[in-house]
């Protein structure tokens, strides 16, 4: 299952807007703070969708039966350009669990790449929701490769995947690798350049987040 968060009219889509802006990218926190937005309602929506139970709560005058979660999620996060999505998640799940994944792309003389996964940090999966958040979904490599890693420790039950833009070749990917993976897009593209990079896109997510880097 693939949501296009914007294909119906929201603040997302102002948010996803902001995003792509040039003018708009040069405030950082601003930028920051539109991607947490796009997690946090993305979290809203992925919530409609998870087991409840009946609790009786008590208040100053009496009971009340509530619905309440059965079980919190795990959230992982794709470092870096993942974090400010996955903030905005756990903005929502505030009592949720949380894993680290540094995925990245190492890249060649020749202009090629590869994905480089060098650490993983997480709590027991092994039945669990699990949300993954990054910041893209060009590719896809980064995202099956984090998830085959994560199966490693344990068979979650179901696995979400928050994105701010995906681009449609990075997302046949994933469901040809993980069929049963579901996606949420702040946006989608559908051009991927040969170096993987989505158009229009927004350019680099972490770079816009956190500063430029020197390209390993």
């Amino acid at each position: 299952m693939v949501i296009n968060l914007s294909e119906q009219n929201s603040l997302v889509s102002q948010w996803v807007s902001e995003l792509r802006d040039v003018q708009v990218q040069a405030d950082r926190l601003r930028f920051r703070r539109n991607l947490e937005r796009v997690g946090e309602a993305a979290a809203l929506r992925i919530s409609e969708q998870l087991t409840y139970v009946d609790k009786e709560i008590q208040t100053p005058l009496g009971t009340s039966v509530c619905s309440v979660l059965q079980e919190q999620p795990v959230l992982a996060t794709v470092l870096r350009a993942g974090l400010p999505l996955h903030q905005g998640l756990l903005n929502y799940f505030d009592k949720a669990d949380n894993a680290f994944i540094s995925a990245y792309r190492k890249h060649n003389r020749d202009g090629s790449f590869e994905i480089s996964l060098e650490y993983v940090s997480c709590p027991e999966l092994e039945g669990r929701v699990i949300i993954i958040a990054d910041a893209m979904l060009a590719t896809g490599s980064s995202l099956v490769k984090t998830i085959q890693y994560l199966r490693e420790e344990g068979h979650p039950s179901e696995i979400h995947i928050v994105t701010a833009i995906a681009c449609t070749v990075g997302i046949e990917y994933v469901k040809r690798s993980e069929p049963h993976v579901k996606i949420w897009c702040g946006d989608i593209d559908e051009e991927l350049t040969a170096k993987g990079y989505i158009v229009p896109g927004l350019g680099d997510a972490g770079d816009l987040a956190f500063g430029t880097k020197v390209q390993m």
